[in-house]
């Protein structure tokens, strides 16, 4: 069934009284419409990366139309060719299907095995829903049979839809995107294929971007390698060219931003046409840059440089252009100087911070604030009027600062006592933490940066990866990881591992415990906790002779990162946080067993005594 279209004036009319079909020439596609899908508001034609068409499901390569105010997309296709109101398609179907035009979840008849959310069409008597592009093929739109295109004068371009040919590459000769097999211009004499986006609105063929380039630059539409001058990535066809200088350049590079954070570097960094700094790494992936090309690099830091791909990824970069954007000059410093042993810090005003250099053997109850770790055998800063403590490390995290996980600059915030679980480590804590939106890190794993140095791997920093690794420590997969990047060196740390105490103390031996990054053994060996097996191929803790290996689980526990006396509200109940140092530990009132980790909620309001041991029992208890 042919489809009406949209009225857009996306292409000249056909030659009037020539049946060949043919286009002669092409036009810009509208840089707005109003859909039937969508008629409430315009729809704007734009390039954004990560979108779905709404009425095809299919992903948009390159340009689209987006409405900014609900946030729905068409591709090209889609706009172009909708699908009709009314389908009859009685060979696989008794009734007329109808589309809703509103988006819905629902499952599909067709037993596609895909998630239904979108425009669906609808058989009323049968009361059966299904996916758009599983019963409407629109191979049978009327195309023209013939395009001239500005850019392949040699043959005109016919279109075919479904099957690219055996030779081709599947990709469009001038943006290199693949190309949407529904249709697509192709030239079997010269294998030239373009997709819809460039038949519609073809790149410019010369354009003068300051930004880019300060000569006029002219496109080459050709297949040909060569070196991007503003990525140094290697390309493989069409570049923009500057003959004056020989600059090349990709068409997705021209709009590089000039100035912008990354979430690698504390300062603002800046693109330039030459890097300059030979033998030079970048910041962010690590690898070898082509110092003659252009990257980002900082003002402030002579040596510290980026690939032009790397620091605009969407990982790395918030998408924010800051040219022209005047610096903010922030007080980011965390306490002020008194003397060379005494601070005031931001977060205890009223009292100033004495330094103790050696620190305490180990007491549960001298707890810092910022991580909720015990002071054990580490310098601290002590309240000269009160109990607040913060260990030295702590005391000097930035007010403000730059994450890896996060693009967005993080604030570290003193005065929230709320329970959270933090988005790098997932452990539950309400000590110090640093927070912007709805991404929240404990201080342990916020103040992690690059390159990042582990006691488990001396010889070789830690770099985040943005992959599914397993970890040295748990031999666990976990996304977003540090790992070594030294050739043949596969050493990988979740951000749990990378920040699990090296001392603790625990009632099963009168030592400080010390964190054992795993060994080989012939031999069993059996926590004195819990009392089973362990695995010493994984990280254990071990006492002062090292007769013994203690899960770190049965070490520390669930409840590592509540500070105890704290009450906190969750799992719609209102808990204490306690030690469990009793000479007789209680029950949990959950699994029945004995608590035995360091730290458990005991629950308020009650007036029998319930304990949970972790937060899997408090989970069950408030739904039981």
């Amino acid at each position: 069934m042919a489809s009406e279209g949209v009225s857009l004036p996306l292409i000249h009319d056909l030659k009037k009284g020539d049946c060949s079909g043919r286009l002669e020439c092409v036009d810009h596609a509208s840089d707005s419409i109003v859909h039937p899908f969508h008629p409430i508001h315009s729809l704007r034609l734009l390039s954004k990366p990560h979108r779905v068409c709404d009425l095809c499901g299919r992903g948009i390569r390159g340009l689209g139309y987006h409405c900014e105010t609900c946030g729905f997309d068409v591709d090209l296709h889609c706009a172009k060719y909708p699908p009709p109101e009314v389908i009859d398609m009685s060979e696989t179907h008794p009734h007329k299907l109808t589309n809703l035009k509103e988006r819905i979840e629902f499952d599909c008849d067709d037993k596609c095995g895909r998630n239904g959310d979108g425009y669906p069409y609808k058989c009323h008597e049968c009361e059966l829903h299904f996916h758009v592009d599983c019963v409407w093929h629109p191979t049978e739109l009327k195309h023209p049979l013939e395009v001239n295109h500005p850019y392949h004068a040699l043959h005109p371009l016919k279109p075919l839809t479904a099957r690219f040919p055996d030779y081709s590459d599947g990709k469009c000769r001038l943006c290199g995107t693949k190309i949407d097999d529904r249709l697509f211009y192709h030239c079997s004499s010269c294998n030239f294929t373009l997709g819809l986006c460039c038949i519609l609105k073809p790149p410019q063929p010369s354009l003068l971007n300051l930004k880019a380039h300060d000569h006029q630059l002219t496109l080459l539409p050709r297949l040909d390698s060569f070196t991007c001058n503003a990525c140094g990535l290697k390309g493989d066809r069409s570049p923009y060219v500057c003959f004056q200088c020989g600059f090349m350049i990709h068409q997705d590079c021209l709009g590089l931003p000039r100035l912008i954070n990354i979430n690698r570097h504390d300062h603002r960094v800046a693109r330039t046409s030459v890097l300059g700094v030979v033998n030079s790494v970048c910041g962010v992936c690590r690898q070898k840059v082509d110092w003659t090309c252009g990257g980002f690099s900082c003002q402030r830091c002579p040596d510290y440089v980026a690939h032009s791909k790397c620091a605009t990824r969407k990982d790395v970069w918030n998408g924010e252009e800051l040219e022209g954007v005047p610096e903010e000059i922030e007080d980011i410093e965390p306490y002020k100087v008194i003397d060379e042993n005494t601070i005031q810090h931001f977060s205890h005003k009223k009292h100033y911070l004495r330094l103790h250099d050696n620190g305490f053997l180990c007491d549960d109850n001298k707890r810092c604030r910022a991580c909720t770790y015990p002071i054990c055998l580490q310098s601290f800063y002590g309240c000269m009027d009160c109990d607040f403590i913060l260990h030295q490390n702590c005391a000097g995290f930035l007010r403000k600062k730059w994450h890896v996980l996060h693009n967005e600059r993080l604030t570290l915030v003193t005065k929230e006592t709320t329970v959270f679980r933090c988005k790098a480590c997932d452990r539950l804590s309400n000590g110090f933490r640093y927070q912007h939106a709805n991404k929240t890190f404990d201080v342990l794993c916020g103040s992690i940066s690059e390159p990042f140095v582990h006691p488990s791997h001396p010889d070789h920093p830690l770099y985040n990866i943005s992959e599914y690794e397993r970890c040295n420590g748990c031999k666990n997969r976990r996304f977003g990881v540090l790992r070594c990047i030294e050739d043949g060196c596969r050493f990988v740390l979740c951000f749990k591992c990378a920040t699990l105490p090296q001392v603790v103390k625990h009632r099963v031996d009168n030592h400080p415990l010390s964190l054992c990054y795993g060994e080989k053994a012939s031999d069993k060996f059996w926590c004195d906790i819990c009392e089973k097996e362990t695995n010493s191929e994984t990280w254990f803790y071990t006492c002062k002779d090292h007769r013994a290996s203690l899960h770190i689980m049965c070490v520390l526990g669930k409840f590592l990162g509540l500070m105890p006396t704290s009450t906190l509200r969750r799992w719609s109940r209102s808990y204490k946080v306690v030690l469990n140092n009793s000479v007789s530990r209680p029950f949990c009132s959950c699994c029945q067993l004995r608590c035995i980790f360091p730290i458990i909620l005991k629950r308020l309001g009650t007036s029998s005594q319930e304990y949970c041991c972790s937060p899997y029992c408090a989970y069950e208890m408030s739904v039981n």
